[in-house]
């Protein structure tokens, strides 16, 4: 490991399993806010935002919209099969997570409700491409028959209040199998209230992958490969981070999808380019960030790369130093947990 690098360990925490959120808050913007600036730490409600803005900054949000994308099965042998939408590959076929005792192989079918059924196709490192048939388009068969995929820890199935509350109020491109959770703090009238108050918004779309919840498993985290995700920024978010930045307005990255397509999308001078494309990129401490100057962001799992992530731009002390004030203050964490807003360590 070359000096400086980071290890896997070096993100580890101990979290107690009452502080993980089970449900939302009542209402969306009761959510605790915890705002990261330097060593300093100040406790808030999400409904203050407001007041920790400027006229002239500028908030770019993920509208991407969650899917209905997992699906239970059986094998021709009848054992039960769990499949995660990774990603939609066409009109009939898609990118699934597996779980099932044995894993099927290639040609092998499984059989699904209301009629369909599944060809394994062939395996793609850990997911494997599915062929559909006995349905009309993959998108419409997962809007009939999927359920909500909540994350894996919250241990309880997904209800009705989830199919509105695992979404963001603005989430329009339908492709994501896990919720952009920083953007479920916002209801209309906060981002009413925050354009009042002079502030820009702005859209990204990145689809986020089943992938997101795969563990690190090498201890030297330079060797870790991220997972790949789509992911679109339009013209007229360009032509906005510009306008901000004429004015001395700063840019705000809500959620880390939202950061890793705007850093993604940049060139060494920083200039961002407008388009559709994939993005790897792995954000850990050591990072040089050319866009992003505050990030709103949920609290997030040990030894995970969004860790890594929040660590590298709030700064390996300070953040670390921010999860021990949340955990010996009540906060909640992970998807329906509280949040941070956290200023970009060097500036």
């Amino acid at each position: 490991m070359a000096p400086g690098e980071h290890s896997l360990s070096d993100f580890d925490f101990d979290l107690p399993a009452d502080r993980i959120a089970q449900a939302p808050c009542a209402e969306r913007t009761a959510s605790r806010l915890l705002h990261l600036a330097g060593d300093a730490l100040a406790d808030y409600t999400f409904g203050d935002l407001p007041r920790l803005v400027r006229a002239g900054d500028l908030l770019v949000m993920n509208d991407t919209r969650v899917v209905r994308s997992r699906l239970t099965g059986t094998k021709s042998t009848g054992g039960k099969v769990e499949l995660m939408l990774e990603r939609i590959l066409g009109t009939n076929e898609g990118l699934f997570q597996i779980r099932a005792s044995h894993a099927p192989r290639a040609g092998q079918a499984i059989h699904l409700p209301g009629g369909a059924a599944a060809e394994v196709v062939e395996r793609r490192d850990r997911f494997h491409r599915l062929r559909f048939s006995g349905v009309t388009t993959l998108t419409d068969y997962l809007a009939a028959h999927g359920t909500i995929p909540l994350p894996p820890y919250i241990a309880r199935p997904a209800t009705e209040v989830d199919e509105t509350r695992y979404q963001t109020v603005y989430a329009r491109h339908a492709g994501a199998v896990a919720a952009p959770t920083a953007g479920l703090h916002f209801d209309p009238p906060l981002i009413d209230a925050l354009r009042a108050a002079g502030v820009d918004t702005a859209w990204v779309t990145l689809h986020v992958g089943a992938g997101t919840f795969l563990p690190v498993q090498v201890e030297d985290i330079a060797r870790h490969r991220m997972h790949a995700e789509w992911f679109r920024l339009p013209a007229e978010t360009v032509a906005a981070v510009a306008r901000a930045r004429a004015r001395g307005g700063r840019v705000t990255a809500v959620g880390t999808t939202t950061l890793r397509a705007l850093e993604s999308a940049a060139d060494a001078n920083g200039h961002l380019h407008a388009g559709e494309a994939e993005t790897a990129l792995f954000v850990r401490p050591g990072h040089r960030f050319h866009v992003v100057d505050r990030l709103i962001t949920n609290f997030h799992l040990p030894r995970s790369t969004l860790l890594m992530l929040v660590s590298a731009f709030g700064g390996m002390g300070p953040v670390r130093a921010a999860y021990r004030h949340a955990i010996d203050s009540g906060y909640r964490f992970f998807s329906y947990g509280d949040a941070m807003l956290i200023e970009r360590a060097g500036t």
